[in-house]
């Protein structure tokens, strides 16, 4: 048996229709941070939903106390924007689970109503289903994933639909968050100047935009390989901010 974890805060946009694609498993653990929208109202809407409320302390820590409330050993990890495709539910209630192994699901990237195919989208593929007392998700507080350790990695056939940008408003909403946590998870641990960021900046557009070909992709890939560029700069910035400030406590040393 298989419990879904899904980590959330804010995610009435694509909620309903993530919810409802798990609808077939008895047990999803909805884990909200601190929703103020009507994610926990959506929820409420579905029987085979628990919800855990607790305050965030990082992506990893977040899918690993999610995962403790399951009632399955088997955890099928998802967020807020991603949505089973009908053909990997059919997959997984088919699938005869190894505990030496893990699972990486195959993701079909969407902007804008595109399935966008450039800028390293596609392909792309996750571990997400593994078994709690075999594994579980590393502590950084972003970047997580399943640690793989000494399990065979298997790829399922088919995808999960992610929609992780719906609006302008949603690139600069996680450009923010993103680059605080990167710079909190690598203070004192890595150099960063104003030099070092508009490099990175640089490098990142260039590495989206011409090295995987994200001018096939019109205004979406141009619009990705922008984002891309401006996350690589302001995650260095803020990381250059946090430690030059260290290890003063003043409100002028935040990331935010």
């Amino acid at each position: 048996m298989i419990s879904v974890t899904v980590i959330v805060k804010n995610g009435e946009r694509c909620l309903s229709r993530v919810l409802h694609a798990l609808a077939v498993f008895d047990e999803v653990i909805l884990f909200d941070t601190g929703s103020t929208d009507r994610t926990l109202e959506i929820a409420r809407q579905f029987s085979n939903v628990k919800i855990v409320e607790k305050p965030f302390n990082g992506f990893g820590a977040a899918h690993n106390e999610a995962a403790s409330h399951a009632r399955h050993d088997w955890i099928l990890s998802l967020d807020a924007d991603e949505v089973a495709s009908a053909p990997l539910i059919a997959e997984l209630k088919a699938l005869k689970l190894d505990p030496n192994c893990a699972y990486s699901l195959p993701f079909r990237n969407y902007f804008n109503g595109k399935w966008i195919r450039w800028c390293g989208w596609y392909p792309e593929k996750h571990l997400r289903l593994y078994n709690r007392k075999k594994t579980g998700f590393s502590e950084a507080l972003v970047h997580e994933g399943v640690r793989l350790n000494d399990l065979k990695e298997v790829t399922l056939a088919h995808p999960v639909d992610h929609y992780p940008y719906t609006t302008l408003s949603d690139f600069l909403i996680k450009m923010e968050r993103y680059s605080s946590l990167f710079a909190a998870q690598y203070k004192n641990k890595r150099a960063a100047s104003p030099f070092t960021a508009l490099i990175h900046g640089w490098g990142a557009f260039f590495k989206s935009y011409f090295l995987k070909r994200g001018f096939l992709g019109g205004y979406e890939g141009f619009v990705i390989s922008f984002y891309n560029a401006h996350t690589a700069f302001y995650k260095y910035l803020k990381l250059y901010q946090i430690n030059k400030c260290n290890p003063c406590s003043s409100r002028s040393c935040t990331t935010e």
